[in-house]
C-alpha cells in the first residue's frame, strides 16, 4: 500500500502552487518587462498573468535584470525618469507617481512613454532602432531634442517660445560675415567648481592685503569691477580670470582702493556726522604722513593743515553743516596730492599681487582642463582656414573642441525653484527660467540634440555667474539689469531692434544677443562677446554694465562698425546720466557725426529689471532706477532712412520707460497688506465677542451699587443719632469718587497726595 502511494506521488507532476506564474514552451525567452506584483489568487489554482512567464528547468534561459528599487519595484528605464509606486490606503490599490512632472496614475506608465534619463548620455540604455530587428517594448527609438525629458515637462507641440520675460520668436536682422568657431575649451563641471574655489580664494586675499597694507575694509564690489575690466582687456585663454594683461595694475581698483584712503568718505545729512567725519579724516591724514616714508615737506604740509583743522573744530563749536562740508573739501585738496603719493606704493602692490594670483590660478584652471580632456582621448584642434567671405544671418558662437562625456547633476525640480547639485555645490533658479533655458538650448545646441548634456552646462552656467557676481546672494546685481519689457518691445516694433549687445541667457528677451563668457553661454544662443562680434547690417539695443572702461570700449567698437559698412546700422544705447562729472565718453558720443537723437530720461520716473530675477520673485522683478538715464541713437545714413528716430517713436519710448511694473508691485503689496489687516481686525472682533463677562460685569455694576446703597440706608436707619456717619463722607464707605465729582460736590479730598515732581500728584 505504501509502495503504491509512493509510486503515484513519483509519476505525479509538480504541484503549481498559488500565484505561481506558467511556464513558456521550450526555446521561447520572456519578454524584457517589468510588470506590477500579481496578487494570489483566493480561489487557488494559478493565478497568472499573460505576459509573466519562468523558462524550464532543462535548458535554462537568460533573466530579465531584477528591479534595482525592490520598494518600488520598477524598471530601471521608470525609475530613472522619476516614476515610483505606492499604495492608496483610501483606495485600497496601487498608484504611480513622477516626482519630477508631477503626473499621477492608476495605470503602470508603458516603457518607452516617460522622458529619456540623463545617467545615460551616451543612449547606452536605449535600444537603437537601425542597430537591428527588435520586437516588443525594447525596439523603442530614441528619445528626441522635441521629446519631454524631467526638466522641461512640455512637449513640443504644447511648447510656447515666449515667456512674461522673453520672446524668442522674433528673428534676427543682424548680419555678419561667416567667422571661425572658437578654440576655447568647452565648460567641464570639475573645472567649473575649482575656478569657483580658486576665484572665491581670490577674493578673500584681496580683502587681506587690504586690511592689512592700508587697514582699511575692501570696497564693495571692487573686485567685480576689477574682473569686469580686466574682461575687455585680458588677452588670455581663460573666459573671467585675468593672465595677460598690460599694464598689470588696473586703475579702477586703483582709484577704489584709493578712494579709501585715509578714510571713506560718505555723505552725511547730520552735523554730528559731519564733524565726526572731519576730525577723522584730519587725524588719519596726520597719521599716515608720520608713518610712512614720505619727503619732509609733504609730512610738514599734511601736519599742518589737519592740525589747523582741528584747532578750528574745537574754537568753532556752533558751525553749520555746509561749513563742516567746506571745510572737509579744503582739507581734501590741501592734503590728497600728498596722501596719494604717501598710499601709491602701497596700493600698486595690492594690484600687482592680485594680479599674480590670478595668473597661478588660471595656470592651475588650464592644466585641469587639459587633463581632463586627455582622459577622453581630445587633444589640441588643428589650424584653422579662413572662411569664405560671404554674408550670412548671424548665428550662435561656435566651439572646435568636442566636449567629452560630463558627469551626472543632481537636479530637483519644485513648481517654483529648480535645485541642481553637483558634488555638494546647489545651484538654484526659478522654475520658469529653467524652462526659458530650455527653449534657448533647444534653438541653439546643435551637438546635443538629446539634450543629454543640458543639466551639466546648466550648472556650469549658473555656477560661472554666481562665480562672477560674488559671494552673497545679492553681490553684483546690476552688473545684469536689463530694460523693461515694455521698452523692449517699443524697440523691436518701432525702431526693428532684434538683438541685444549686453546680455546672458538669464536676462536677455531675445533669442540672439552678445554675453561676456562665449564657452557656457553658447550653447544658450550667445553670439560672444561684444568687442568680438562685427555685424554690417542690423538694429541693435546696447545697455553696457556701469563701468567706464566697458562704456569706453563699446563706444569705441561701435564708432568702428559704422564707419565701416554702407548697409543700415543702428545702434540705441543706453547709459546713466554722467553729465555733472567730467566723462570724456559721454562728450565723445554728443560730439559723433552718427549721432542722430538724443533723449534723458528722468530719475525715479523709470525702472529696469532686477539683476537677479532667475531667482528672486516675481513680483520683485522691477527697480525703481534714482539715476536718469540718456538714450543715444548712433546711425549711418542708410539705418536713419530705415528707422528714423521721429518724435512720436521718442515719445513712445518715454511712454514706455514709465514704472507700470513697479507701481503694480506696490499695488500688490499694498493689497496684501490690506488683507492681513482686514484679517487681523476680523481676529480680533471675534475674539472680543467670545469675551461676554466684560460687558456683563459693567451692566451689573450699578445693580451692585444699589444695592449697597439699601444696605447702607438700613444700617444708618438702626443706628443711633450719634454714631451716623455723615452723608458727604459716603464715598469713604462705599466707593471713592474722581476728582472732578469732589470739586462738583464741593467734598474735601480725602485722598492722599503725591511728593513727587509736580508733574502726577496722586
Amino acid at each position: 500500500m505504501e509502495k503504491q502511494a509512493l509510486h503515484h506521488i513519483a509519476k505525479a507532476p509538480n504541484p503549481v502552487l498559488p500565484g505561481t506564474p506558467v511556464r513558456p514552451e521550450h526555446g521561447k525567452a520572456p519578454p524584457p518587462s517589468f510588470l506590477p506584483r500579481t496578487p494570489v489568487n483566493p480561489n487557488g489554482g494559478s493565478n497568472t498573468h499573460h505576459l509573466l512567464v519562468n523558462h524550464p528547468m532543462p535548458s535554462p534561459q537568460p533573466q530579465t535584470p531584477q528591479s534595482p528599487d525592490r520598494v518600488h519595484n520598477l524598471p530601471m528605464e521608470l525609475l530613472e525618469a522619476g516614476w515610483r509606486r505606492f499604495w492608496s490606503r483610501r483606495e485600497g490599490r496601487e498608484y504611480f507617481y513622477n516626482k519630477f512632472t508631477g503626473k499621477n496614475t492608476w495605470e503602470m506608465p508603458v516603457l518607452g512613454s516617460s522622458p529619456p534619463s540623463f545617467h545615460d548620455p551616451l543612449g547606452i540604455q536605449t535600444d537603437n532602432p537601425g542597430s537591428g530587428p527588435a520586437t516588443g517594448q525594447a525596439a523603442m527609438r530614441r528619445t528626441t531634442s522635441m521629446d519631454e525629458h524631467p526638466l522641461s515637462p512640455t512637449a513640443m507641440s504644447a511648447m510656447n517660445f515666449r515667456g512674461h520675460s522673453w520672446d524668442f520668436t522674433v528673428s534676427t536682422n543682424a548680419v555678419i560675415y561667416e567667422r571661425l568657431p572658437s578654440l576655447m575649451v568647452p565648460p567641464l563641471n570639475d573645472v567649473e567648481l575649482l575656478r569657483a574655489k580658486l576665484t572665491d580664494k581670490l577674493r578673500q586675499h584681496y580683502e587681506e592685503l587690504c586690511k592689512s597694507r592700508e587697514g582699511v575694509d575692501a570696497p564693495a564690489e571692487s573686485f567685480n569691477f576689477w574682473l569686469l575690466e580686466r574682461i575687455f582687456k585680458d588677452k588670455g585663454h581663460d573666459p573671467m580670470l585675468p593672465s595677460d594683461c598690460d599694464p598689470p595694475v588696473s586703475p579702477i581698483l586703483f582709484d577704489e582702493i584709493i578712494n579709501e584712503i585715509p578714510i571713506r568718505l560718505v555723505r552725511v545729512r547730520y552735523l554730528v556726522d559731519a564733524r565726526q567725519q572731519l576730525v577723522r579724516y584730519a587725524e588719519a591724514a596726520k597719521k599716515m604722513v608720520e608713518s610712512r616714508n614720505v619727503p619732509p615737506e609733504s609730512r610738514k604740509v599734511v601736519k599742518w593743515q589737519c592740525e589747523d583743522a582741528l584747532k578750528w573744530i574745537r574754537t568753532q563749536p556752533y558751525c553749520s553743516l555746509d561749513s563742516y562740508k567746506e571745510r572737509l573739501e579744503h582739507l581734501k585738496k590741501q592734503c590728497g596730492a600728498h596722501v596719494l603719493a604717501a598710499a601709491k606704493p602701497s596700493v600698486e602692490g595690492i594690484c600687482t599681487k592680485l594680479y599674480t594670483r590670478a595668473k597661478e590660478a588660471v595656470k592651475k584652471i588650464h592644466e585641469q582642463q587639459w587633463e581632463i580632456l586627455k582622459e577622453h582621448h581630445i587633444g589640441e584642434p588643428p589650424s584653422l582656414r579662413p572662411p569664405a567671405v560671404r554674408k550670412v544671418n548671424c548665428y550662435p558662437a561656435q566651439l572646435v573642441i568636442p566636449s567629452p562625456r560630463l558627469p551626472t547633476v543632481e537636479f530637483n525640480r519644485d513648481p517654483k525653484i529648480t535645485r541642481l547639485r553637483y558634488k555638494g555645490e546647489m545651484m538654484e533658479i526659478n522654475t520658469s527660467y529653467i524652462q526659458k533655458l530650455d527653449h534657448l538650448y533647444r534653438l541653439n545646441c546643435h551637438d546635443d540634440k538629446q539634450l543629454l548634456n543640458f543639466p551639466q552646462r546648466t550648472w556650469c552656467l549658473l555656477r560661472r555667474y554666481q562665480t562672477f557676481f560674488g559671494l552673497n546672494r545679492m553681490e553684483g546685481e546690476f552688473f545684469q539689469r536689463s530694460l523693461p519689457i515694455p521698452v523692449l518691445q517699443v524697440l523691436q516694433e518701432q525702431f526693428g531692434v532684434t538683438f541685444e549687445c549686453f546680455a546672458s541667457p538669464l536676462n536677455c528677451y531675445f533669442k540672439q544677443y552678445c554675453s561676456l563668457f562665449l564657452d557656457t553661454d553658447g550653447y544658450f544662443g550667445s553670439r560672444g562677446p561684444f568687442q568680438d562680434f562685427r555685424p554690417i547690417s542690423g538694429s541693435f539695443q546696447a545697455f553696457p554694465p556701469p563701468c567706464d572702461v566697458a562704456i569706453e570700449a563699446m563706444v569705441k567698437h561701435v564708432e568702428v562698425l559704422l564707419e565701416k559698412t554702407g548697409e543700415p546700422l543702428s545702434f540705441i544705447i543706453f547709459l546713466p546720466d554722467q553729465r555733472k562729472n567730467a566723462n570724456s565718453v559721454v562728450d565723445k558720443m554728443e560730439n559723433s557725426e552718427f549721432k542722430r537723437k538724443h533723449v534723458v530720461v528722468p530719475g525715479y520716473d523709470h525702472e529696469f529689471r532686477h539683476g537677479m530675477q532667475h531667482i528672486i520673485d516675481d513680483r520683485e522683478l522691477y527697480i525703481r532706477s534714482t539715476q536718469a538715464t540718456m538714450v543715444f541713437f548712433l546711425q549711418n545714413d542708410a539705418a536713419f532712412e530705415k528707422w528714423p528716430p521721429t518724435d512720436e517713436k521718442l515719445n513712445n519710448l518715454l511712454q514706455a520707460f514709465r514704472p507700470v511694473g513697479y507701481e503694480a508691485a506696490l499695488k500688490r503689496k499694498s493689497e496684501e497688506e490690506m488683507t492681513e489687516k482686514n484679517k487681523r481686525l476680523k481676529k480680533d472682533t471675534e475674539e472680543k465677542d467670545k469675551e461676554p463677562t466684560k460687558d456683563d460685569t459693567k451692566v451689573k455694576a450699578p445693580e451692585d451699587m444699589n444695592n449697597k446703597d439699601h444696605e447702607y440706608q438700613r444700617s444708618q436707619s438702626e443706628r443711633p443719632e450719634d454714631n451716623k456717619i455723615p452723608q458727604f463722607d459716603k464715598s469713604r464707605v462705599n466707593r471713592r469718587m474722581s476728582e472732578g465729582e469732589l470739586l462738583k460736590n464741593n467734598q474735601p479730598d480725602s485722598r492722599i497726595p503725591h511728593l513727587g515732581n509736580g508733574h502726577d500728584r496722586y
